[in-house]
């Protein structure tokens, strides 16, 4: 298996935006599946297993669970500065940085309670935003020239959660478990 592959298992994000209530419906169902798919992904790995890295020189599997939740925890967050805020300019974080704090090492049962009850919110947020809102736009400090908003949010953290949980699950595969 190909290095490109094991970094993006199911692609690149393609900067999908949904336009229709319909992609919007659709992007949601997949943003609220998240937590059940990833349980599914880590269910029954020991403690060894989740101290493996998912790919060479990448994080582990624990990591990217806590990872997981960090990350749309803050987009969650940013979603509602969008909405509740003009002009609105997200503020970067440093990932690598997020993932190595103390709290990496915990249990990922910890990161998977968060996340049940952060995208059922999410995805009733998502749902309760009017058509019109989706086109609100907001900055991002390491993309100048990016013309962002609520749209390119929802579209990017349904692919992010489906693209680290299909890390998982081709690790599995790869390693037989």
């Amino acid at each position: 298996m190909d290095f490109d592959h094991q970094k993006y298992p199911i692609g690149k994000f393609d900067g999908k935006r949904p336009d229709t209530a319909e992609e919007r419906a659709e992007m949601i169902a997949v943003l609220r599946g998240h937590p059940k798919r990833l349980r599914d992904a880590v269910a029954g790995l020991s403690d060894e297993q989740l101290d493996t890295p998912y790919r060479e020189g990448a994080w582990t599997v624990r990591q990217l669970v806590h990872h997981i939740c960090d990350s749309h925890m803050y987009a969650y967050i940013r979603l509602k500065h969008a909405l509740t805020e003009d002009d609105y300019m997200i503020k970067a974080y440093n990932q690598t940085n997020w993932v190595n704090a103390p709290d990496g090492s915990l249990p990922v049962e910890f990161s998977l309670n968060v996340l049940d009850a952060l995208h059922e919110k999410w995805a009733r947020l998502f749902e309760g935003i009017l058509p019109e809102q989706y086109h609100r736009g907001f900055a991002h400090p390491d993309r100048p020239n990016a013309d962002l908003d609520i749209r390119w949010l929802l579209g990017l953290y349904s692919w992010h959660g489906t693209h680290h949980i299909a890390h998982i699950t081709k690790l599995r595969e790869r390693m037989g478990w």
